[in-house]
């Protein structure tokens, strides 16, 4: 990336290691020695000297785009294993060496790609760094956190004698720039800023205007994926452009879909975002819709074949056919980003317990699978007890409306089921149509029942609702001609 061309001496008991691309300073690598079983050690000290992978030639703009892509899939991982969103940035803000470290661990494994000027896409970058960080897990546990933030200062096992030792770090390099990680961010918003010419702009920023993107929206993309600011036009952006546009989505659409998924213009077409697509559609996805598709849920490109595979094969272990798999996969392909331990299962327990069947609700209402249990579902259970209703009442509620548990106590139910003890209709209607939450209360649930009560009759709930507003005032009418009555006037 910046023509390194690194190899550490000496070699310590047999073991060589392979100093992170940062290190390009003439330091002295203090390091403790890790025992030689060690599974990371074998990993991370398996660069010899005479394998080092020459990176002359290789763009300073790649390295900065591989920077940020090896931050994202490190982000990724901390979150995966508990960390919270501060606490992941906190650990990546502290971890420029251990970057550099990943980016020279990519240079490693596709060295045969940077020999023939071959760039990686995204997912080439995740599934080289995925397995990597996993051992890195296995091995370290909760120490993980301080491998990142200490490297190459790697915390000893508690069974190994701990030996300091300061090799001697030989670089045959220029020196990378001390830069943080808010540095970089900031140089690569630089580069999409309004205060460069616009024919100074990278060229594929250049290209995205042209389409009818806004300069805001791409500067909106870079300070949330930087990596963004450093994609070449022909290697990435335009040939996914031009594939979406031929799928049918609008010129209108691609800026919401890249802000949702920039990371999208980092897959190759031919090796991973048609295969992958079409791997979809053997699941049963609807080809036909695939530009709502990914309008829906960007990201569902992005995953693996093992991801995608988990949560399908979880939908078959509940009892889903291939048809009700495919169905869900257009409907709901966000489905895909719900962890099947985590979100899918738990919530399938929690309906059983209920005895409510959740292949049903995973047939009407899939989202509902990715909420929170604690925070979403169960206030909304001891709503409905707490008024009196039993659980069979519930479990009827939710069979013929899914999406009964999606909605917000506070914003949604709590106020509709005030209003609707105004309405004079017994609590057992909501049973015949929970439908009347799905209502907005405002401009629809309000003003039809202030006209009925206009008019003077009856109708049951699920006829003020959901009639349209022709047929409605049909029915009404027919009702207070056969009364003999007159409209009421205020």
């Amino acid at each position: 990336m910046l023509g390194l061309n690194y190899e550490i001496r000496p070699v310590l008991a047999g073991l060589r290691l392979a100093a992170p691309p940062a290190l390009a300073r003439g330091w002295v690598w203090p390091f403790r020695r890790l025992h030689t079983a060690s599974p990371l050690a074998q990993e991370v000290g398996a660069l010899r000297t005479d394998s080092a992978v020459s990176l002359r030639g290789v763009s300073l703009t790649l390295l900065a785009a591989e920077k940020e892509e090896a931050k994202a899939v490190l982000m990724l991982f901390l979150k995966k294993q508990g960390l919270n969103k501060t606490a992941a940035s906190r650990a990546i803000n502290k971890s420029d060496l251990f970057i550099d470290h990943l980016v020279s661990q990519l240079h490693s494994i596709h060295k045969s790609r940077y020999l023939v000027g071959r760039e990686l896409t995204t997912l080439e970058i995740r599934d080289a760094l995925i397995p990597y960080l996993e051992n890195l897990q296995i091995e370290h546990g909760s120490n993980l956190v301080d491998v990142v933030e200490n490297f190459p200062n790697v915390p000893v096992n508690e069974n190994v004698t701990a030996e300091v030792v300061s090799p001697s770090v030989i670089l045959e390099s220029k020196k990378l720039p001390d830069e943080t990680s808010e540095s970089r961010k900031l140089k690569a918003i630089s580069r999409v800023s309004g205060s460069v010419p616009i024919d100074k702009l990278p060229q594929h920023v250049i290209y995205l205007i042209e389409l009818g993107m806004d300069l805001e929206d791409i500067q909106q993309i870079t300070r949330k994926f930087p990596a963004f600011a450093y994609y070449s036009l022909d290697g990435k952006v335009r040939p996914v452009v031009e594939f979406l546009l031929e799928l049918g989505i609008p010129k209108t659409e691609l800026p919401i879909i890249l802000r949702k998924r920039p990371q999208l213009c980092g897959i190759s077409l031919s090796e991973n975002l048609i295969p992958t697509m079409k791997f979809l559609e053997g699941l049963g996805l609807d080809k036909e819709k695939w530009a709502k598709v990914i309008y829906r849920f960007p990201p569902l490109l992005t995953y693996s074949r093992q991801k995608l595979m988990s949560t399908v094969d979880f939908l078959y272990e509940m009892g889903l056919t291939a048809q009700d798999v495919g169905k869900i996969l257009t409907r709901c392909p966000n489905i895909i980003s719900y962890s099947v331990e985590e979100n899918l299962r738990p919530t399938a327990e929690y309906f059983s317990l209920l005895g409510i069947d959740a292949a049903v609700v995973l047939q009407r209402s899939p989202q509902t699978f990715g909420l929170s249990i604690e925070r979403n579902l169960k206030p909304i259970t001891a709503f409905f007890l707490e008024k009196g209703y039993s659980l069979e009442d519930l479990r009827t509620m939710i069979q013929r409306y899914g999406a009964l548990y999606t909605f917000s106590l506070v914003e949604n139910m709590i106020p509709k089921w005030n209003f609707f003890l105004t309405m004079g209709y017994p609590q057992s209607d909501l049973v015949k149509f929970p439908q009347f939450f799905g209502y907005s209360l405002e401009e629809r649930i309000k003003p039809r029942f202030a006209l009925v009560r206009r008019y003077g009759v009856k109708l049951i709930l699920n006829q003020v609702l959901s009639l349209s507003s022709d047929e409605l005032e049909k029915v009404l009418k027919r009702k207070l001609k056969r009364n003999g009555g007159k409209v009421i006037t205020e």
